[in-house]
């Protein structure tokens, strides 16, 4: 990731669904292949790997000689293969310190068709982590001349560094990740300079430097060479660069600019020629896997549905609308109306900081519970932080005999409201415009909010007076925040 700032949740397919393509990808289903192929016949090295000689035979097994694959990428792609099955554990060398090894077949085949969809997704990410050790390797041919006269690679000859290498990838990737889980990100694929250039250009770059575009245009051609590595294991999605612009790429990414995928871009029908990478469904599944084993916080929508109704509340806080949508259908839908309604109310009381957002994520989702939770709403019309609330889901709802809010409880219900949308969103563009309808309708507002008891009270009026365009009202509401926190004493507690 190039920041730090958290992972908006991700929605992804059911396992059984995602085990499904994980068995179709060509990587796997290969490797597949051949553990069902070997037998005690079968030469390997030392090293487990397929002995030259086998090949051949190896390909003729995948299918690959009659693919247009010359004879070298034929057994190249059969050596790939045979390493995943070693490495998932669909075969097993016998003996391997004893020259040639003997292969026998390993105990995980059987779980690709006995096991269920979270053995078949383990075996599914140890292959994705070899595919990801193969592209952030050179190619083969730099290896060898970068070998000394014992046998060992000489980094330095290479120009490459194996851990940079490897952390410039998980960046490119985790990049990848969060436009495409970000609610703002881009509905299709991004184009390959714009991701080449989220890695590369420094925020709050103007015209990329020559240098900086040079970076740019290697770090495009890295990345082609990585996602077609990638591509077989399933992991993401990927139109290659068009062969013909290999040596123009300059001009793309000075297209596309330095505002990253969402700034500026060229034609569509040009910019695919760079390039256009995707994380496929199954890509996110294992990304947000590599998160998780990395101590990454990395949450999926579904995660909250069997917690109580404050983990619900608490969780959803910092999540995008529609994503805290989708976790609070999914929430309720595993509960009768009326008692998640009365669930979600008792979990938004409370005067900590984060109980203004709870009680905006209570009022949401209470937005999407029918009539049959009335009762509920009725039963809090007399607490002090739950009737406002419970007076507007009613009376939005039509229903009868709702008695009137008391002035003090219309601006403690305006000022939790503030609150809670400065700790949504902060000073967005639907918080200006609440703060200046708010000053508008209200002419003595600000004389009477300082005295609400409530204890956002000095932070809102403060936030109000930075938010507002009018520098009258903006003073007027610093003056209110001043008397409030003056009202509660040292410190403003």
């Amino acid at each position: 990731m190039s920041d730090s700032s958290p992972l908006p949740p991700v929605r992804l397919l059911p396992e059984a669904e995602l085990a499904r393509q994980a068995l179709a990808t060509p990587l796997l289903s290969r490797a597949v292949r051949l553990a069902r192929w070997a037998g005690p016949d079968t030469r390997v090295g030392t090293g487990g790997e397929l002995v030259d000689e086998q090949l051949p035979a190896a390909a003729e097994a995948l299918g690959l000689t009659g693919e247009g694959l010359d004879g070298a990428e034929a057994a190249a792609s059969a050596s790939e293969a045979w390493r995943v099955a070693l490495d998932t554990g669909l075969v097993e060398i016998v003996n391997p310190d004893e020259g040639e090894g003997t292969v026998a077949v390993g105990e995980d085949l059987a779980l690709l068709v006995s096991g269920g969809p979270q053995d078949v997704l383990g075996i599914w990410l140890t292959a994705l982590e070899t595919a990801l050790a193969d592209a952030s390797v050179p190619d083969l041919d730099g290896l060898v001349d970068a070998m000394d006269s014992g046998g060992e690679i000489d980094f330095s000859v290479l120009d490459w560094d194996p851990e940079a290498e490897a952390a410039f990838l998980d960046g490119v990737l985790g990049n990848l990740y969060h436009l495409t889980v970000s609610e703002d990100g881009p509905d299709g694929p991004v184009p390959l300079p714009a991701l080449a250039a989220s890695m590369i250009v420094p925020d709050g770059m103007g015209e990329p430097s020559n240098d900086v575009l040079e970076q740019v245009s290697d770090a495009m051609m890295r990345l082609d060479d990585q996602f077609r590595v990638l591509e077989p294991v399933g992991l993401v999605e990927y139109q290659p660069v068009d062969e013909a612009l290999m040596t123009d790429v300059e001009e793309a990414v000075a297209a596309e600019g330095a505002e990253g995928p969402s700034g500026p871009s060229v034609d569509d029908t040009d910019v695919t020629r760079y390039g256009m990478v995707r994380l496929t469904p199954l890509g996110l599944y294992g990304m947000r896997a590599r998160f998780q084993d990395a101590g990454v916080s990395a949450p999926a929508v579904g995660d909250l549905v069997d917690k109580g109704a404050d983990v619900l509340l608490d969780g959803t806080a910092g999540f995008p609308p529609a994503a805290a949508q989708a976790e609070t259908e999914q929430w309720l839908a595993r509960r009768e109306s009326l008692d998640a309604a009365r669930e979600l109310l008792a979990a938004a009381r409370g005067s900590d900081a984060g109980a203004p957002l709870r009680r905006l994520r209570c009022q949401q989702a209470l937005s999407l519970v029918g009539a049959v939770a009335e009762p509920a709403l009725r039963e809090v019309l007399d607490d002090p932080e739950l009737g406002g609330l419970a007076r507007v889901w009613l009376t939005e709802r039509g229903a009868v005999d709702v008695p009137a809010p008391s002035e003090a409880m219309v601006f403690w219900l305006t000022i939790d409201t503030v609150a809670a949308q400065l700790a949504a969103e902060g000073n967005s563009a639907e918080l200006r415009a609440l703060v200046e309808g708010l000053a508008a309708q209200h002419g003595s507002f600000f004389a009477a909010a300082w005295r609400v008891d409530h204890p956002a009270t000095p932070d809102v009026l403060e936030a109000m007076g930075r938010i507002h365009p009018d520098k009258r009202v903006a003073k007027e509401a610093r003056k209110a925040a001043f008397k409030a926190r003056s009202q509660k004493g040292p410190g403003g507690a």
